[in-house]
């Protein structure tokens, strides 16, 4: 899950501030991220939107970068994995949460935020905790358990499959034109797992199986 940033904590021990205003602000960056850009954003410009005031603004976040982090944060703070027992069908799940999640942000807002954080470390880091790390988590916990029912060879590189697994994602998200696809995002991921697989046309066979027996549910019910 995305962490909320520091600057949305209070910074001082005196009363308790007024979480809608906070609210308002995040609301208003994300429309602002959304119709014009990360470039449009500005603590004035959010200010005036959210019905609050610069100084207001400020003793939540310290400028731009770190309340476009918040912002983005609370959009991408999705569900965890699923575990259905089918390897195949938890990763194309998990992308299909995450890629919902991504395609609600601008892929320019979310290249132009991170070259205004890659000169400061503290905001370098909290880029890569809340854009990167959420689906980095969620793709760990889908190979670990793949690895543990003995689908994925167990000499697999885990640390190196994370890595391209999630660069499908972060690519297309900070450098295309458009977000992937969900039918990219499952044919890269076959195509990934032919060769980290024990056995893919199991796997092939026991993802197939699920989605029938799950139509088939679903024709019975109806």
């Amino acid at each position: 899950m995305a962490q909320r940033a520091p600057e949305e904590q209070d910074k001082t021990s005196g009363r308790p501030r007024d979480r809608s205003i906070g609210e308002a602000a995040i609301s208003a960056t994300l429309e602002i991220l959304e119709t014009d850009g990360y470039f449009a954003v500005s603590v004035e410009a959010v200010a005036r939107r959210a019905g609050t005031s610069r100084p207001a603004i400020y003793r939540r976040w310290s400028g731009r970068a770190s309340l476009a982090l918040a912002a983005v944060a609370a959009r991408l703070d999705v569900p965890d994995s699923p575990d259905t027992g089918c390897t195949l069908c938890d990763l194309g799940d998990s992308f299909a949460l995450f890629l919902a999640a991504y395609r609600t942000i601008r892929p320019d807002a979310l290249s132009a935020l991170y070259a205004e954080c890659a000169s400061d470390p503290d905001l370098r880091e909290r880029y890569l905790d809340t854009v990167v790390a959420p689906v980095r988590c969620a793709v760990a916990q889908t190979l670990d358990r793949a690895v543990a029912r003995g689908d994925l060879r167990p000499e697999t590189d885990r640390g190196l499959l994370l890595d391209m697994v999630g660069s499908l994602v972060y690519y297309r998200a900070m450098l295309g034109q458009e977000h992937l696809s969900n039918d990219e995002a499952v044919h890269a991921i076959r195509i990934l797992l032919q060769g980290a697989a024990r056995d893919y046309g199991a796997l092939l066979a026991h993802s197939e199986a699920m989605e029938h027996a799950h139509l088939h549910a679903s024709t019975e019910s109806g």
